[in-house]
């Protein structure tokens, strides 16, 4: 979908807003660029001095000698300056990748894996990577050349007007045809840049989810087909890229004919006024001199032009991840009382309603207390609103209506970072990230210390029933993992998100379906480690198991947003409401590890 002009003009405002990030290194390579077209003007007029006088006066080496010199030492003097500009500029560029790419992980990070879990992945690492690194030539090169277009021919022209005002009246005339051309061919590159900009996010994004999905294809055997989509994919990218190209080349092709033709028409009228002798030699000569390097900036704009175009393609994402609202916090943000000496926790919800869509509740109005040191178990069918309670709890979103107490605190009066020290989350899918088993483990530590003691960790590791399949591991504790746990079993990466809880020992473990799609065995050493873990904790557990559910203090019932039940097991299963019916689908003759799961999905 094109972008509307209210929407570029929003981007090019953005951009411009980070100008500040460049700190004083842009200024300062723009006033570098400025000291090197004065330096440029100087050595033409050094070069006009030494040709006049050996073609006119027969001057020798040693009589010119006096101006080779200074202008040896402009030539060294220029080439420092163009380099520490050039440096400077690539410094600024940097300050406005590493604020923008820290601003933009801090956002996404206040923003929660709710908002992530509707975006693709390929598609957020292009903006975060690809997209940070396109905006380097717009501050490193448009930026500085968008002032030296303007300094550097002025004070070139404040040189000529007096020696030779027709070639300057020239200069003047022809020079606003280059950025006039400029724009106008460049308004159908910039439509065009857009639209390869949204092809390769949609490119990386799909790519992505078919590496992610490898295995999968392979079982199914689609992988050949999705090869033969991708390929299709790239080709179509590749085809935008060359129309891309071919417009930028076709810019050039026409600035540089416009700046050939400009200093063409400037040598001819200086040419003819020195054949019939209205012009000294040494002042043509030096205009003429400076004639291509009045043009060398406006040139140079045309070049660096496409720079703003690709930033503008790069910014639109990153714009709008910037401006979706954070969850409403309240500003009190304090601590939670007592928190060093907090070992218990009582949570308490209160008429508390959210919805993800208008219309559409995932809760309405649902209260229920988890006492200290007590295990309530969450069931109900899909969609009844289990996940929501947990997201609610860690801090993800906040309640639309209602309220959460902790020790009769209001949680949205709690600082989230110190709440979350005070939560343990073991989720259905653990995210394993590339390093040793001992790394993985040791990001359990609250204050995010990834430098835990080996003791520390493998007490964790053994209290979570890892320790005996990490030490049959060729390095053991050191032995290398892939991404997302690549190498371990399903039920071995479990216990490795378990001993991370424990390793954190927080007064509040939230279990989301941790036991599910595992086999027998890896299930019932997990549930041996829920056993151990709930002691002395709080337990909210979004139950996937008959053993787990079993075990709970307390069972909530949740149906379409609501509480229709609670109680014990024994109470519930005696009842005739929905907790029975729901165990009704269960083999209750089969053992209490029973592979089937309560909302009646296959595990």
């Amino acid at each position: 979908m094109p972008i509307s002009k209210a929407q570029k003009s929003s981007l090019s405002a953005f951009l411009k807003a980070q100008k500040s990030l460049t700190g004083h290194y842009l200024h300062l390579a723009i006033g570098l660029g400025l000291m090197a077209g004065f330096l440029l003007i100087l050595q033409a007029y050094f070069l006009a001095q030494v040709i006049n006088a050996v073609v006119f006066d027969k001057a020798t080496l040693a009589e010119v000698a006096h101006w080779l010199w200074p202008m040896l030492l402009v030539f060294v003097v220029r080439a420092l300056l163009a380099w520490a500009s050039e440096q400077t500029a690539f410094r600024a560029a940097v300050n406005v990748k590493r604020k923008l790419r820290a601003d933009l992980h801090q956002h996404l990070q206040a923003l929660g894996p709710v908002y992530l879990s509707g975006e693709r992945s390929g598609e957020m690492v292009n903006t975060l990577v690809d997209g940070i690194e396109a905006l380097q030539d717009y501050y490193a090169k448009f930026l500085p050349t968008m002032s030296l277009v303007v300094l550097v021919p002025l004070a070139i022209l404040i040189f000529i007007f007096p020696i030779d005002w027709i070639s300057g009246l020239i200069m003047l005339g022809t020079a606003p045809l280059i950025p006039f051309f400029m724009i106008m061919i460049g308004k159908g590159t910039e439509s065009l840049n857009k639209k390869q900009w949204r092809k390769l996010a949609r490119m990386s994004a799909h790519f992505l989810d078919m590496i992610q999905g490898l295995t999968t294809l392979k079982l199914f055997n689609a992988s050949r087909r999705e090869a033969d989509v991708i390929a299709h994919i790239a080709d179509e990218y590749r085809r935008d890229t060359m129309s891309v190209l071919r417009v930028a080349f076709l810019s050039s092709l026409i600035l540089e004919f416009l700046a050939t033709l400009s200093i063409a028409m400037v040598a001819v009228t200086i040419g003819f006024r020195l054949f019939y002798g209205q012009m000294d030699f040494f002042y043509g000569f030096f205009v003429l001199l400076l004639a291509p390097e009045f043009y060398l900036p406006l040139r140079n704009m045309g070049t660096h032009y496409h720079a703003r175009m690709e930033a503008i393609g790069a910014a639109e994402k990153m714009v709008e991840i910037l401006d979706t609202p954070l969850p409403n916090l309240s500003e009190k943000s304090t601590t939670l009382n007592g928190l060093k000496e907090t070992v218990e926790l009582a949570i308490s919800f209160n008429q508390v309603s959210f919805s993800y869509q208008e219309g559409r509740n995932a809760l309405n109005d649902i209260s229920f207390d988890i006492p200290a040191n007590q295990r309530v178990a969450l069931v109900g069918s899909s969609g009844a609103g289990k996940s929501t309670v947990s997201r609610l709890l860690l801090g993800f979103i906040q309640p639309q209506q209602g309220s959460i107490l902790i020790n009769q605190q209001p949680l949205s009066d709690i600082d989230p970072e110190n709440w979350r020290h005070l939560i343990a989350w073991v989720p259905q899918n653990p995210h394993l990230f590339h390093g040793t088993i001992r790394e993985n483990i040791a990001l359990g530590m609250s204050n995010g210390n990834t430098k835990a003691s080996n003791k520390a960790i493998k007490q964790a590791a053994q209290r979570a029933h890892a320790d005996d399949f990490i030490n049959t591991l060729p390095n053991g504790y050191d032995t290398l993992i892939g991404e997302r746990g690549i190498g371990l079993s399903g039920g071995e990466i479990q216990r490795i998100a378990l001993a991370r809880a424990f390793l954190k020992d927080a007064p509040l473990v939230i279990l989301d379906e941790a036991t599910a799609n595992l086999d027998s065995e890896s299930e019932q050493a997990i549930q041996q480690s829920i056993n151990e873990l709930a002691k002395e904790r709080s337990l909210l557990v979004i139950a996937h198991r008959l053993d787990t559910i079993k075990q709970a203090d307390t069972i909530i019932v949740m149906d379409k947003g609501r509480i229709v039940e609670h109680g014990s097991h024994k109470t519930l299963s005696q009842a005739s409401g929905v907790y029975a019916s729901l165990l009704s689908n269960l083999d209750t003759t089969s053992s209490i590890t029973t592979t089937s799961s309560i909302d009646g999905k296959a595990s």
